[in-house]
């Protein structure tokens, strides 16, 4: 009986919060992992029996190219997010490195993106042919959409197939983003007040749920050529029940009329350039748009493997 080959995996961002525990999934699949990182970088548990490639995405391409010849699965997971001075190096330059150094060499790629590509949208269903609305568009949101748009503008001239993969706000007990971490200390102390009439949606998937997708348009025909997105798709009002459920308060139940708290934001907005992000946050919390996951979840059969409480049990872990 002829030996089965192990399928080799390449993974930029491999160290990172949602690549960590991608790389996990592949290596207890029994995968041969790759990991490119920079030397120096936050190293983990989980990098036993990988192969480390050290180098830079946007400047070392003969790196690239050993990272990637001969993967059966590439998943390009590497993004800049907090430093806009690097983030388009990293996010353009990057991409079109990958691209030239896995054309040819590799089986299939996996894109990790985000809703963020659909800009700013009305209160709606949004779905992966929704057309980005950028007349106001956040850097983090131009240079995903961008690299979306590396890929799909150049891939009729590749010799790979390809998949992307757009979740909603990833969340989990190692996320580095305090957005969420403050929504639970203000519900915690009884600060948390919802803002005009109900209906607002949480949108945010836990990162188990992220790897989980992100393995299926990986491994799967099916997600071949296609994108998806990912949403847990739950009112603010059952998010904000969980957080105070596993902390063992109260349910906020205070809720304000909404014009008076846009006029206040808007003000605050202007005045002090440091509001912005809180802005951001707020706009959050009232949003209204719904990132429809049928797609995922018909053509690759797609569950999540963590419940809302267990996620938001997690987070508190």
């Amino acid at each position: 009986m002829p030996l089965t080959r192990q399928r080799v995996v390449a993974i930029t961002g491999g160290t990172g919060f949602i690549g960590s525990r991608l790389v996990r999934r592949h290596l207890n699949k029994g995968d041969a992992v790759r990991i490119l990182t920079r030397r120096g970088s936050r190293q983990c548990e989980i990098l036993a029996g990988t192969q480390l490639f050290y180098g830079d995405i946007v400047n070392d391409t003969d790196v690239l190219r050993r990272f990637a010849r001969g993967a059966d699965i590439l998943y390009h997971c590497a993004a800049e997010i907090y430093d806009s001075t690097n983030m388009n190096a990293v996010t353009l330059t990057g991409t079109k490195n990958l691209f030239m150094a896995a054309n040819g060499n590799i089986g299939h790629w996996v894109q990790l993106s985000s809703v963020a590509i659909y800009g700013v949208q009305p209160a709606g269903v949004v779905f992966e042919n929704t057309k980005p609305n950028l007349k106001k568009t956040y850097a983090t949101t131009l240079s995903k959409l961008n690299a979306e748009n590396i890929l799909t503008s150049s891939i009729r001239k590749s010799e790979f197939t390809y998949s992307i993969l757009r979740p909603c706000k990833v969340y989990g007990k190692e996320m580095r983003s305090s957005s969420l971490r403050n929504l639970v200390s203000l519900i915690e102390r009884g600060l948390f007040f919802f803002i005009g009439q109900a209906g607002a949606q949480a949108n945010y998937v836990h990162v188990e749920n992220v790897v989980e997708a992100l393995y299926l348009c990986g491994t799967m025909q099916n997600a071949h050529g296609r994108a998806f997105n990912l949403s847990e798709g739950v009112s603010l009002e059952r998010f904000v029940g969980e957080i105070a459920k596993a902390r063992g308060v109260k349910m906020p139940s205070l809720r304000i009329p909404r014009r008076p708290v846009d006029l206040l934001v808007n003000v605050c907005a202007h005045l002090i350039p440091q509001f912005q992000n809180t802005s951001a946050t707020l706009a959050g919390l009232l949003s209204r748009t719904q990132y429809n996951s049928d797609a995922i979840q018909q053509s690759l059969d797609y569950e999540a493997i963590v419940s809302l409480s267990e996620g938001i049990q997690d987070l508190m872990g």
